[in-house]
């Protein structure tokens, strides 16, 4: 018989309590989720405290007992590794939890994804990736694109889940396409922000309106992500409080660019 999908009252795990991490939390609190909430920040989160359904746990051992899921929402694959191998987390669902199902969400680099899976299966956990798109206001209004990689079943078994932290999930391929899929889309992202920032800058200088631009483009075949949302939201009103920093963004971009030299691709 397959195992059933979580449902509400079910306990979920969650590790990063960050930009993202709060609004995806509350986003399953308001599913009738149960949620475990850790960060070795112990002011990351700190919103959260009081809400129906939450509890802050202080140890790996306290976050993984009674989970039927653990999410990971943390900035990159080295903090990955150091969750999931360097605290002992993976040891912890083996001997604590064994019917649970450990999902990277993070942004990661997709062969130290591959890796981590390697790990957990070597311990007979079961794990997979399913990062997200769209930033902060998607993780607050659960209209997140969610990429997933792994075995169809386990997405089947999560989806509930991950239904509530966005409304666009994919399932990618084998453990590792997720955190793929998702580079490729942040690299395509960060190319048409660049573009659309030239233009801008372009005709700024020739003396046309930026507003008046951006009505015009985005009526046109230039229109993109960055100038339908990111120009009329942040940057022309100069407010550029996305969540999102470059910082980040520069990662992600670097990550796809990694992976296609790897795969020898060129991508200059």
């Amino acid at each position: 018989m397959a195992e059933a999908p979580l449902a509400a009252e079910d306990r979920i795990g969650f590790v990063g309590l960050g930009n993202m991490g709060v609004p995806m939390v509350r986003r399953l609190l308001s599913g009738g989720f149960q949620v475990q909430g850790y960060d070795v920040n112990p002011e990351q989160g700190a919103a959260l405290e009081g809400e129906a359904g939450y509890t802050r746990v202080g140890s790996i051992e306290q976050l993984v007992t009674g989970a039927r899921m653990l999410i990971l929402m943390v900035p990159n694959s080295a903090i990955v590794e150091a969750v999931l191998l360097g605290s002992g987390m993976l040891d912890a669902v083996r001997e604590h939890a064994p019917e649970c199902i450990v999902v990277d969400m993070s942004s990661s680099k997709p062969a130290e994804t591959v890796r981590m899976g390697e790990e957990a299966a070597s311990r007979n956990v079961r794990f997979i990736d399913a990062p997200v798109s769209g930033g902060v206001p998607g993780a607050t209004e659960g209209t997140l694109s969610v990429m997933v990689g792994g075995p169809a079943e386990l997405d089947a078994i999560v989806r509930p889940a991950l239904d509530r932290i966005g409304s666009n999930v994919v399932h990618a391929g084998a453990i590792g396409a997720g955190h793929a899929l998702k580079a490729i889309n942040n690299l395509l992202s960060g190319a048409s922000f660049i573009a659309s920032a030239e233009a801008m800058v372009i005709g700024q200088k020739f003396g046309l309106d930026p507003q008046v631009m951006s009505d015009a483009i985005n009526g046109s075949s230039g229109r993109s992500w960055s100038t339908m949302l990111k120009w009329p939201r942040y940057v022309i009103p100069r407010q550029f409080n996305s969540g999102f920093t470059l910082g980040l963004h520069l990662k992600d971009i670097r990550i796809a660019t990694e992976l296609a030299d790897q795969l020898g691709v060129p991508a200059p």
